[in-house]
């Protein structure tokens, strides 16, 4: 997620501890996987990477095409959790570092015709790729049940039954505002509430419509079959139910835990280590948090590769609603 602090500079979150993460030596090949609006890479660039980056949005694609070609840096289309086969098409088969921003970026969430934002009336969308199915196609078709698991699950909602009651009672839905309204309604809103009811059920459409934690699952385990020894990997997450995948994630692969997960296979005894000396997670200071109050829920976490081979698991959530 990036701060816009005028139109033509995007400040990203957690930079200069993600850069010391990776701790660039001039001359490397580095993947930021979430371009955005193109910090990270930026940041990358100026520290002498040659930067691969990715983002399936069309509009981070174009809008992208300016800075991607004064710093050099190769500008990809497509999820980042098939940035081995494209990487493998362009001749790359490994990388020094690779960094992840997961979740909505701040030029999705500031454009009401997004669909991202309760906070102005748009089209219900919320498509990061801006095709398939739509956050109106699931709430106007999914059964209340499907629902209110969603909501539940990816949104942590205590009072889910209730808003997917009153999901289903307003269908057809087809504004961001509409649907604010109606979860307001349901679970009681008052002006001087520090956060808004709607902040949870919009989060969860938005998980399930665009497959978020599986893309990040495939997209870690990409990163350690990309990752060359002494790799460094940098991932900042904004909510607990991505930064629980990271931190199991790492956890597992650097041996410090043998159980399995629901989120992550059962890590077999004689596996070894894939990655090594995880860093404690690291999240912003006052001085960030007072420039860009959307960084308060971000964490930074950070792994070295080993030389071990890649685990191929082959799985993705079976909880999935």
């Amino acid at each position: 997620m990036t701060l816009s602090a005028d139109p033509d500079r995007h400040i990203p979150v957690l930079i200069h501890e993600v850069l010391d993460a990776l701790a660039i030596n001039p001359g490397e090949q580095h993947v930021d996987g979430t371009f955005g609006a193109g910090g990270y890479s930026a940041a990358m660039a100026g520290k002498g990477a040659q930067v691969f980056a990715f983002d399936r949005d069309p509009d981070a694609i174009r809008e992208g095409q300016a800075l991607a070609s004064e710093k050099g840096i190769a500008l990809i289309e497509g999820e980042f959790s098939r940035m081995e086969a494209l990487l493998a098409e362009r001749g790359v088969t490994s990388v020094s570092g690779i960094t992840l921003d997961i979740g909505v970026s701040s030029m999705q969430l500031d454009r009401p015709e997004r669909g991202f934002s309760f906070q102005a009336d748009g089209p219900l969308a919320m498509t990061m790729s801006q095709d398939g199915m739509s956050a109106a196609d699931f709430l106007n078709n999914a059964l209340e049940q499907d629902i209110a698991d969603v909501l539940y699950r990816y949104g942590e909602e205590p009072r889910s039954r209730r808003v997917a009651r009153a999901i289903v009672e307003a269908r057809p839905l087809e504004r961001t505002g509409q649907l604010a309204a109606v979860v307001r309604r349901a679970l009681g809103h008052k002006p001087h509430d520090k956060k808004d009811p709607a902040t949870r059920t919009f989060q969860a459409i938005r998980i399930h419509v665009n497959r978020e934690l599986e893309e990040l699952e495939r997209g870690l385990e990409a990163a350690e079959a990309l990752l060359e020894e002494g790799g460094r990997l940098a991932v900042v997450t904004f909510h607990s139910l991505e930064d629980r995948i990271v931190k199991q994630f790492l956890r597992q692969r650097s041996g410090s835990e043998s159980g399995g997960s629901r989120h992550m296979p059962e890590r077999q005894v004689n596996e070894r280590p894939t990655f090594e000396r995880p860093a404690k997670a690291v999240r912003p200071g006052q001085a960030e948090l007072t420039r860009n109050p959307r960084a308060r829920s971000a964490t930074l976490r950070s792994a070295v590769r080993t030389g071990a081979p890649a685990r191929r698991s082959n799985t993705s959530r079976s909880d999935r609603p």
